[in-house]
C-alpha cells in the first residue's frame, strides 16, 4: 500500500472530547522544536504554571501539567496518596467513577464504592453515612463532571463532608475545568487533575494537575514507595518545581505544551467568568433545538452539565445510522453512549473552542435531518 502525507478531514468535533482547537493553538504547536531543558522553555514551564493557577483558581505551588491524558492525570493522583491495603471511598455514578474505582484495586486498596444512579449526581447524605461508617477510611475520589453521562456532583460539599471525618479528597475535573467553576482553594480541594482536549480546547495528551500542602505532606509521609516512577511526584517536581535548576525526569512533549500554553492564555483572555456564561448559554440554545426536534435529555436540569449534554434516543432511531449520518454528510462528531448506556444516549458536546452559535444550528440541522431520514 502507498503511504503518504496525511491530511485529517475538517470535523465539527460536538462529541465528548476532544473539541475543535484554535488555530492559534495549532499555530503555537507548528513552532521551532527546542530542548526540553533550554532556558527559554523553563521560562515556559513558568507562565504554564501561573497559567494553569488561574485556571484552577488556586495559589499550589505543585500546579503542572502530567504528560499524558487525563488518565494518566487520575493515575498521578491516585497511584501518589493510595498506598496498599488501605480503604478509599470511590464515588461511582458513571464510566470514570468505576476506572477510579480499578486503579484504586490496583494499587493493592480497598474500594469502599459510594454509588449512584448513572445519570444522577453523588447523593451527599449516602457519601456521608459511608464516611460515619468506616472511620478508617482516608482518602475520598470523585468526579465532578461524569463525562459518560452529562452529570455533574457538588464536590464542594463532598470536599466539606470529606474533611469533616478526616480525609483527603481527590476531585476529576477532566470535562469541567473551564466550562464550569473550579474553585481549588475556595473549596478546599486536595489533589485535582484535568485534560487538556476538553473545555480548555487544546489537543489530547497533557493532564494539568494541583496538589495542596495537605496532600503534599501525605505523600512525602507514606510508608511505602510510590508504586509509579514515571508518576511519582517526588522525582516529577525536581523537573516542574519552582527551583532555577531543573533535573532531568522526562523528556516533556515540548511542542504540546506550546499549545497547552497558547490555550491557556486564549482562556485567560476570555475571562473563566465570561467561559462559564458562554458555556452555558449555548447549552441552553441547544436544549431549547432539541426539544423543538422532540427529543429529550438524559440528566435532570439541576443535575446537567452545560458542556456536554446527553440526549435520549428515541424508539426506533437506530444511534449508529445517525451519528454517521451527520458524520458523513455534516462532518459533525457526536457521541454514542457507553456501558449500560450504549444505544440509548447521545453526547453532545459544546466544549472550549467548539462551543458557539453556529455549531449549534449546524448540529440541530444535522439531527432534523436524520430524524426525518431513519426514524421508524
Amino acid at each position: 500500500m502507498e503511504t503518504k502525507t496525511f491530511n485529517p478531514p475538517k470535523r465539527i468535533l460536538l462529541g465528548p472530547g476532544p473539541s475543535n482547537v484554535h488555530p492559534r493553538v495549532l499555530e503555537a504547536m507548528a513552532r521551532p522544536t527546542i530542548g526540553h531543558l533550554d532556558p527559554a522553555f523553563v521560562e515556559l514551564m513558568e507562565e504554564i504554571k501561573s497559567l494553569l493557577r488561574y485556571t484552577f483558581e488556586t495559589e499550589n505551588e505543585i500546579t503542572f501539567p502530567v504528560s499524558g491524558p487525563g488518565s494518566v492525570g487520575m493515575e498521578t493522583c491516585l497511584v501518589n496518596l493510595v498506598e496498599p491495603g488501605m480503604k478509599v471511598a470511590v464515588c461511582v455514578n458513571g464510566v470514570f467513577g468505576g476506572r477510579i474505582k480499578e486503579i484504586v484495586e490496583r494499587c493493592g486498596a480497598q474500594p469502599i464504592v459510594v454509588e449512584a444512579d448513572w445519570g444522577s449526581a453523588i447523593d451527599k447524605q449516602k457519601f456521608e453515612d459511608i464516611l460515619k461508617s468506616n472511620i478508617d477510611v482516608k482518602l475520598t475520589a470523585f468526579v465532578h463532571a461524569e463525562t459518560s453521562t452529562g452529570a455533574q456532583s457538588n464536590i464542594k460539599e463532598l470536599t466539606e463532608i470529606s474533611h469533616k471525618y478526616n480525609c483527603l479528597a481527590i476531585a476529576d475535573t477532566v470535562t469541567s475545568l473551564g466550562g464550569i467553576p473550579v474553585k481549588v482553594d475556595e473549596w478546599n480541594l486536595d489533589a485535582v487533575y484535568s485534560g487538556s482536549q476538553k473545555c480548555l480546547s487544546c489537543p489530547p495528551g497533557l493532564s494539568p494537575v494541583t496538589f495542596n500542602e495537605r496532600t503534599l505532606h501525605a505523600i512525602k509521609n507514606r510508608k511505602t514507595r510510590v508504586q509509579s516512577w514515571f508518576m511519582d511526584i517526588n522525582l516529577i517536581i525536581s523537573y516542574w518545581g519552582s527551583s532555577s535548576r531543573r533535573s532531568y525526569h522526562h523528556t516533556a512533549p515540548i511542542n504540546a505544551l506550546y499549545g497547552l500554553h497558547e490555550a491557556l492564555l486564549l482562556l485567560k483572555e476570555e475571562g473563566l467568568v465570561n467561559s462559564w456564561k458562554r458555556h452555558k448559554l449555548n447549552s441552553e440554545k441547544l436544549i431549547s433545538g432539541l426539544k423543538d426536534l422532540g427529543l429529550n435529555t438524559f440528566v435532570k436540569e439541576e443535575d446537567r452539565l452545560p458542556e456536554l449534554i446527553t440526549v435520549k434516543i428515541p424508539d426506533g432511531v437506530d444511534d449508529l445510522k445517525v451519528r454517521n449520518f451527520l458524520l458523513e454528510k455534516h462532518n459533525i462528531e457526536i457521541g454514542a453512549g457507553l456501558g449500560s448506556l450504549s444505544g440509548k444516549i447521545w453526547r453532545i458536546g459544546l466544549m472550549g473552542y467548539s462551543s458557539n452559535e453556529e455549531n449549534i444550528s449546524r448540529c440541530l440541522a444535522g439531527l432534523r435531518e436524520a430524524l426525518e431520514k431513519f426514524k421508524a
